[in-house]
This record gives structure tokens, C-alpha cells and sequence, in this order.
């Protein structure tokens, strides 16, 4: 087993601390030898498996040379070409999408790009409680009967039944997730997941895709001698849809969410600046608050409120309208976080009694509400470091969510359990899955599930290991220091970013703030001081013990920020975790 970095067993948090190996020091040293970049950034991308000859151009990733042939994916061509026939011919046109970020984000860029074309079309969400993700039946023939073209995004890949029924009308499918054998009866199947694609962009989300299928339309409106709508402004909505959907952070992907995030800072989109405010943002969005501001409010519509709020926001182009909606999906995320609480707790009693080192992580529940259990199963994989499945019952089902760790593919385990007749249903991609399960089966399926994960080492990390990128002093933790590191992001799935230690520091000041969190400033009384928030920290011993520190002196390990309060910038650290110093 690794040594524990600097002797850390077990923290305040229960963790045990593990630093770079040795062979990512060696590369770190080299690079940094050799391209005169900070040692700290050099360590990042050695972790990353950046070659050291890559390192300057993977520093600024071009979208033109990343970005993939959209011919490259089965049906594209077809499935461009009916969308240019319905606009051509002005036809009726009806977008299915699901109810979370990625659904939301998909639909918006199909609205905001006809509507720059003249056109509009027909937005239809399901309801997560009534009609369950995906397209169903009733709402498909309905749809048929008003519409010449359906376009499922984000769902569809394995509706067949649903699709079969939307007779009288062309569809096609924009999607991610994990294909079938066998493809439903639709005009074009686009997807980076069926079984018949090589899974080279198997990393992409639905926006993604859907962007792609733009790029291809005016590819081919050009060819006839035509325009097309500008695509980069689009590129919010995907970077905004790829982190939030927890798609990992590599190729394209960084090329969209660091593009993205440009266009976002000039706040053009009404419904995502509208968002920003209500959500108090003072600087232009991060990776970050892609994944933890912005993207749960959108979702927040979804979960507990009305489906459509999310997609809605970000396709109008009315502030006032767009205003409405932010605050009313802000309140409903508060909401959530209410409801998701509660379920939090039931469910993390009742997987620490089954044993929070298994293979697999799960809880169920009389109740509990469908649209939380996929954060709290998030919220399990956090804390364990292991897949983990919540589920809420009702009668004689239980309907569930799933969130995946690195390496492990949940998708393909939920979709084989489907097949071999213990769910219901089920499905979706390597980091995230939904189930149906019946409530006699239970217990079986989640024992199958474990074994498949164990299978693909799931369980063999440490479920409380805190893995670090090495030592800063807070001297050393300036802001062009930050902005240098911040260039091998953004962080996110598949590309963490960098978590340090300040060792042995002096707490200067500790004070509670908001229901949970802590803010507090450090320094180890040569170099300076640095201020630090804990989110959550009151949720477990860490708020608790800095606050009433006492004078002891302790190893403080998070992420580093840029804070900017008047035009003034700050590095801030995100404080994570923390172990008493050795006296």
C-alpha cells in the first residue's frame, strides 16, 4: 500500500491522504526543466498524462483542430439533411428532450438556431414523475399528429415501443446514451453510443452531439450556396450541457467548455445571465459553477418543479421572461436542497449499515422523492469513492439513479441487469445510469449489480482516500500562479484538478457562515496569509474543529480560486479537508 502523504491515516475527515507517485515527480521535474513552467503547473499535467512535448498545446486546445468530422457518427448526414428539408419546407417541427441539463441545453440549441433561421418549433418535456425519462407512447403519437419531423434529444436510443408510435411523422435521435442490440425504427439514430460506433466520441453528451448535427447542417447549407446561423455563439449551451452531465473534461470537451465559457463571459444569453445574478455570481462563470451553481438550478425545474423551466430559460431571448424563470428555478432549487436533505440522511444510514466498503453503494426508500435520488446517489459516490444507486419506492417498483466512479462503467452494468430480466429497464452511460426495479427484486438486482462492478474493480480504492497534488505555502499561492494552473483546465470528470496542502498552519480566524459553511484565514507566520471557505464543513467534524481550533496548528488540503470583489483579484482556497499538525 502507498504511504499516507505526510503520515495522514485518517484526517478530520476520515480520509487518508495520497500524494503524486513517483513516477509523476520525475515527469513533473523534466517538464518543468524543460519548458521553464511553473513546477506546480508541470505537476498537474504530468497527473493529467500530459507528454511533456504536448504541454504548450495543451495549454490552448483549438476547437478547429480538436473538433471531430461530424460525418464520423452513423446517420449524420441523413439526419442533417431531413432537419435542413423540415426548414427548407417549413415544416413542423416538435423537440423531445429529457428533463436535466444536458436535455435542456440540447433542446435550447435546436430553438435558438431555427429561430435564427425564421423558425420555431415545439418544445416538449415529459413530466419525471408521470412519464418517466425518455419518450413514451401517448406523448409520441400525440406529437406525430401535429408535427412532420420529431427531433429526441437526449433520450430515445432505446425507446422502441415510443418511437413505433409516432406514426405519420419523421424521427430522429440526437442522444448519448448506451445503445441496444438493436436500434429503434427511427429516420437517423445519431449517437456516439450505439453498438455499432467504434466509441472513440463515446465521451461526448447529447449538446454535444446536437451541436455536431449543426455543425453538419451548415456544412451542407453551404454546399446549396447558403448560410447558416453562426455556431460559436452556441458554444455556452454545450460547454454549460458537457460539464454539468458530468462528461469527462478530455478533446473536444475541453475545447468546448473552454470556448464556452468565453462566449458565456460576454453575457449574451439572457437566460444564463439572468441565472448568474440570481445565483450572486460576481465574476464571469467557471467550470465550477457550470457543475455546482448553475447547472443544479437549471435541473431544479426537472427534479421537483415543472420540466420545461430549465429549457425554456436558456432558449429565450426575453430578459424579463428569462429573469421570471431564474428566480422561480431558484427558489425551486432551494426547494431540493430541503427534500434532498432529508433523503440524504435516510439513505446514508442505511448504506453505512450495509457497509460503505462494498463494491457497490446503495439505499431505498418508502418515497423518496425520484427527482433527488440521482444527487444523493452523487453525494454517496462523493463520500465512498465507490458506484452508488439510490432509489425511491412506490408500490411495487422502486425507480432510481446511479452516479459512477473513474474506470467503472455503471451504463453497461445497468443495461445487462435490464437484459437478464432483473429491472425492469434501465440505462445510460459510464458515469451516471436510471433503473426501474421491482421491489421483489431488489435485493437481487443490487447483489448482481455489485458483483458486475466488483468485476471492474470497483471497490479496490480506498473509499476515503484524498489524493493530492502536492505542498504550497501560502507565499507561493499567487494569483498569476493560479491563472498559469488554471490553463490546463477547466477540471472536472475525467481531468480533476489540482488539490494542495498547506502545511502546518496557524488558524488565524474561523467563522461560521450560512447553515453549514466555513470561512476562515490561515498563515504560517512567514509568508503570508490566505483566507479559505469549506462548504458543507458543518455537515461533518471538519467546521467544528477548525472553529474551535484553540491554537492548534493544522494540514489544510483543498483547491485554490481566484476571488474577484471590485475588479480586485484574491486566491482563496477551497478548503476540503484537514488533519491536526504534528507538535
Amino acid at each position: 500500500m502507498t504511504d499516507a502523504y505526510l503520515g495522514i491515516e485518517t484526517s478530520l475527515s476520515a480520509r487518508r491522504w495520497i500524494g503524486p507517485g513517483a513516477d509523476v515527480e520525475r515527469l513533473a521535474e523534466a517538464m518543468a526543466q524543460s519548458t521553464a513552467l511553473p513546477r506546480p503547473l508541470c505537476q498537474t499535467l504530468a497527473r493529467l498524462g500530459v507528454p511533456e512535448a504536448e504541454a504548450e498545446a495543451y495549454l490552448a486546445p483549438q476547437l478547429r483542430d480538436l473538433l471531430p468530422d461530424p460525418r464520423s457518427l452513423k446517420d449524420m448526414e441523413p439526419a442533417a439533411a431531413r432537419f435542413l428539408r423540415a426548414v427548407a419546407e417549413n415544416q413542423r417541427i416538435a423537440i423531445f428532450a429529457d428533463y436535466d441539463v444536458d436535455g435542456g441545453t440540447s433542446a435550447a440549441l435546436l430553438i435558438d438556431w431555427l429561430r435564427q433561421m425564421g423558425l420555431t418549433a415545439t418544445l416538449y418535456i415529459p413530466d419525471r414523475i408521470d412519464e418517466g425519462y425518455g419518450p413514451n407512447e401517448p406523448a409520441m403519437a400525440d406529437l406525430a399528429a401535429r408535427h412532420d419531423l420529431i427531433i429526441c434529444v437526449d433520450c430515445g436510443t432505446l425507446s422502441h415501443d415510443a418511437i413505433a408510435a409516432a406514426k405519420g411523422a419523421d424521427v430522429i435521435i440526437l442522444d448519448h446514451h448506451l445503445g441496444g442490440e438493436t436500434l429503434p425504427d427511427a429516420l437517423a439514430v445519431v449517437n456516439p453510443n450505439r453498438q455499432d460506433e467504434p466509441g472513440d466520441l463515446a465521451h461526448l453528451c447529447a449538446a454535444a452531439v446536437v451541436f455536431l448535427m449543426l455543425v453538419e447542417a451548415g456544412r451542407q447549407l453551404r454546399a446549396a450556396g447558403q448560410n447558416g446561423p453562426n455556431l460559436m455563439g452556441l458554444l455556452d449551451l454545450v460547454a454549460l450541457a458537457t460539464v454539468a452531465d458530468v462528461a469527462p473534461l478530455k478533446g473536444v470537451n475541453r475545447a468546448f467548455v473552454r470556448q464556452g465559457l468565453r462566449i458565456m463571459a460576454h453575457r449574451d444569453r439572457p437566460g444564463l445571465v439572468a441565472l448568474g445574478d440570481v445565483a450572486r455570481l460576481d465574476s464571469a462563470p467557471a467550470a465550477y459553477h457550470l457543475g455546482f451553481v448553475l447547472g443544479p438550478r437549471i435541473n431544479a425545474g426537472g427534479r421537483i418543479g415543472k420540466a420545461d423551466l430549465g429549457a425554456r430559460l436558456l432558449a429565450t431571448r426575453d430578459p424579463s421572461e428569462a429573469r421570471a424563470l431564474a428566480e422561480r428555478l431558484d427558489q425551486l432549487n432551494t426547494d431540493r436542497r430541503e427534500v434532498e436533505a432529508a433523503v440524504r440522511a435516510a439513505a446514508l444510514e442505511q448504506a453505512e449499515a450495509r457497509g460503505l466498503d462494498a463494491p457497490l453503494v446503495w439505499a431505498a426508500g418508502e418515497g423518496w422523492h425520484p427527482g433527488v435520488v440521482g444527487i444523493v446517489a452523487s453525494r454517496l459516490k462523493e463520500l465512498t469513492n465507490r458506484p452508488a444507486i439510490v432509489i425511491g419506492l412506490d408500490g411495487d417498483e422502486g425507480k432510481g439513479s446511479g452516479r459512477s466512479v473513474s474506470g467503472v462503467d455503471l451504463g453497461a452494468s445497468i443495461q445487462r441487469l435490464a437484459a437478464e430480466g432483473l429491472l425492469i429497464k434501465g440505462g445510460g452511460h459510464r458515469m451516471a445510469a436510471g433503473l426501474t426495479v421491482a421491489r421483489d427484486q431488489l435485493d437481487a438486482a443490487m447483489a448482481r449489480l455489485a458483483d458486475l462492478l466488483a468485476r471492474q474493480g470497483a471497490g479496490l480504492a480506498g473509499p476515503a482516500d484524498l489524493r493530492l497534488d502536492g505542498v504550497l505555502m501560502p507565499g507561493a499561492a499567487s494569483v498569476e500562479l493560479v491563472e498559469q494552473i488554471e490553463a490546463a483546465g477547466p477540471f472536472g470528470a475525467g481531468a480533476p484538478g489540482p488539490r494542495y496542502v498547506f502545511p502546518d498552519m496557524a488558524i488565524g480566524f474561523a467563522k461560521r457562515v450560512g447553515e453549514s459553511h466555513l470561512k476562515l484565514r490561515f498563515g504560517d507566520g512567514l509568508s503570508g496569509q490566505l483566507d479559505a471557505i469549506s462548504f458543507g464543513a458543518f455537515d461533518g467534524p471538519l467546521g467544528p474543529a477548525l472553529e474551535n481550533h484553540g491554537g492548534a496548528r493544522f494540514h489544510l488540503a483543498g483547491r485554490l480560486d481566484i476571488n474577484t470583489w471590485g475588479g480586485h483579484k484574491t486566491v482563496q482556497l477551497r478548503l476540503e479537508d484537514a488533519a491536526k499538525a504534528s507538535a
